[in-house]
C-alpha cells in the first residue's frame, strides 16, 4: 500500500481513539478505561446473564410471544395504514389503538373509557412519570404508595417533583381506610394495585375499595390505579377495575408488558377529563408521541381477538405453573419446613413465601439460592424504609421456559430446605 494510504489509516485510528501518537515518541495502542466493578456498574450491566433457574418476579414467559399472529397483524396494519401513519402524530396515540382499547377495557376490565380520554405511553413507568409531573406542577405535594411496594416507582414519583409516603398493606390489600384519617399524612393522590398487590399477592378488599373511592370523592384527590396482573386471575373471573365506579377520580394505567412482552413498550392511561390537556402537553414535551407501528399492530391484534386468545392461553399456562410450584413445595421428601408459608390469591406471575421468625433470614436464603444458581426476589427492598419488617422471598414463575420450569421449582424447594436445616 502507498504511504498515503497507511498514513490515512493511522490518522483515522488516532482520531477515533484507538491509537495515541506524540511527536518523538512514536505511535501506540491507546489504553482502555478501567471497567467499573462497583455495584452501580453491576446494576446497569444489562447484558449480564441471569441465573440458571430464574425465578425472579416481574417477568413474563417471553418465549411464548405470539410471533406468527403478531406478524399477521403487522402486515394487515401496515397494508391498510394511511400515509399519515408515518408522520408525527397525536400525543395521545393512534386513534385505531385508542378505539380498540376502549372496547377491550370496557369488556374485560369494566373500565369506562372513551377513545378521546385514552393516552398511549411507553409502558407503566412513563405513565407514572407523566402523571407525577402533571400532579406536581399542579401543586400535588405528596403521593401515597403501597408499603411494601415497588421501590423504583417511588423513585419515579420523587424525581418528578412529589414526596412519597407509605400506605400500609395487609392481607386485605392496601390500608385505604387510613387515607384522610387522623394521624395519617395529608396526601393529594395515591398509587394502588387493587387487582393483585405486588409483592404480597392480595386483592383489595371490597370495603377498602369503597373507602378509597369515598376518600377520593370527598377530598378531590386522584387514584392512580395500576392494573398490575389484572388479566391473570385463575380461581374466578378477574375483578373489575376501580375506574369503572369512579372515572372522574381515577387515572387507570395498564400495559401489555406481562400479557405480551415488555419489549413492546406499550401502555395506556385512561384519564379523567380534568387531566387530559395537562397530560397531552406533558407527553408532547416528553417524547411527542409513542411509536406508531407497534400501536397499529396492537390495534389489529386486539380487534381480531388474537389478544383475547393469547391472554386466555397465558392464564392456563401460568395457572399450571403456580399449581406446580405449590405442589412441588409441599411434595416429598417433605413439605416446606414449619414457618414457611405461601401468600397471595391465585393470580399473577409470582407468589410471596414468608420466612419463619426464628428461621433463616432473607439474606441467608438469597445467598443459598445464589450458590445453587437460583434467582428469586425478596421483601427487603420493597419497604419504604428499613425496619423490623416481616421477611420473605418473592418467587416469579413467568421467566423459565416450559421445559426448564420444573427443574427450577425443584431447585427452589431444595434451597428452602437446606437453608432451614442450616
Amino acid at each position: 500500500m502507498s504511504r498515503g494510504t497507511v498514513r490515512a489509516a493511522y490518522d483515522q485510528l488516532i482520531a477515533e481513539g484507538y491509537l495515541t501518537a506524540r511527536q518523538g515518541s512514536g505511535t501506540a495502542v491507546a489504553g482502555l478505561p478501567q471497567r467499573r466493578t462497583d455495584s452501580a456498574a453491576g446494576r446497569h450491566d444489562l447484558a449480564s446473564p441471569g441465573p440458571r433457574h430464574d425465578l425472579r418476579p416481574g417477568h413474563p414467559d417471553v418465549s411464548a410471544f405470539p410471533t406468527a399472529a403478531w406478524l399477521r397483524s403487522t402486515r394487515r396494519a401496515l397494508g391498510s395504514a394511511a400515509a399519515d401513519a408515518y408522520a408525527y402524530d397525536d400525543p395521545r396515540g393512534r386513534i385505531e389503538l385508542r378505539t380498540a382499547l376502549a372496547e377491550y377495557l370496557g369488556r374485560t376490565r369494566g373500565v369506562l373509557a372513551h377513545p378521546d380520554l385514552i393516552m398511549i405511553t411507553n409502558g407503566y413507568v412513563q405513565a407514572l412519570a407523566l402523571l407525577s409531573r402533571v400532579l406536581s406542577e399542579a401543586g400535588t405535594a405528596t403521593i401515597a404508595t403501597e408499603d411494601p411496594g415497588v421501590a423504583f416507582h417511588r423513585e419515579v414519583i420523587r424525581r418528578n417533583g412529589s414526596a412519597v409516603v407509605p400506605l400500609a398493606v395487609d392481607e386485605r390489600g392496601a390500608r385505604t381506610d387510613l387515607l384522610g384519617a387522623p394521624g395519617f399524612p395529608s396526601v393529594d393522590a395515591v398509587e394502588v394495585t387493587p387487582a393483585h398487590q405486588h409483592p404480597t399477592g392480595h386483592t383489595l378488599d371490597p370495603q377498602r375499595r369503597r373507602a378509597l373511592i369515598g376518600w377520593a370523592r370527598s377530598s378531590g384527590a386522584l387514584i392512580i390505579e395500576n392494573d398490575y396482573d389484572g388479566e391473570f386471575r385463575y380461581d374466578r373471573q378477574p375483578i373489575g377495575a376501580i375506574q369503572g365506579t369512579a372515572p372522574d377520580h381515577v387515572a387507570y394505567v395498564g400495559t401489555v408488558s406481562k400479557a405480551l412482552s415488555p419489549a413492546l413498550r406499550l401502555g395506556w392511561i385512561v384519564l379523567p377529563h380534568h387531566l387530559l390537556e395537562p397530560l397531552i402537553e406533558a407527553k408532547r414535551h416528553n417524547d411527542r408521541h409513542t411509536e406508531t407501528i407497534g400501536q397499529l399492530t396492537l390495534a389489529d391484534f386486539i380487534a381480531c381477538h388474537a389478544y383475547d386468545r393469547h391472554v386466555r392461553a397465558g392464564r392456563l399456562r401460568y395457572q399450571r405453573r403456580r399449581d406446580l410450584l405449590l405442589a412441588r413445595l409441599h411434595a416429598q421428601p417433605g413439605p416446606l419446613p414449619t414457618g414457611f408459608s405461601v401468600h397471595g390469591i391465585a393470580a399473577g406471575l409470582q407468589v410471596l413465601i414468608s420466612l419463619p421468625a426464628e428461621g433463616p433470614t432473607e439474606q441467608q436464603v438469597l445467598q443459598t439460592a445464589a450458590a445453587n444458581d437460583v434467582g428469586v426476589g425478596h421483601l427487603g427492598d420493597r419497604w419504604h424504609a428499613p425496619g423490623d419488617h416481616p421477611q420473605g422471598i418473592i418467587v416469579g414463575y413467568g421467566t423459565p421456559s416450559e421445559r426448564t420450569y420444573p427443574a427450577a421449582v425443584d431447585a427452589l424447594a431444595h434451597v428452602l430446605r437446606i437453608t432451614h436445616r442450616a
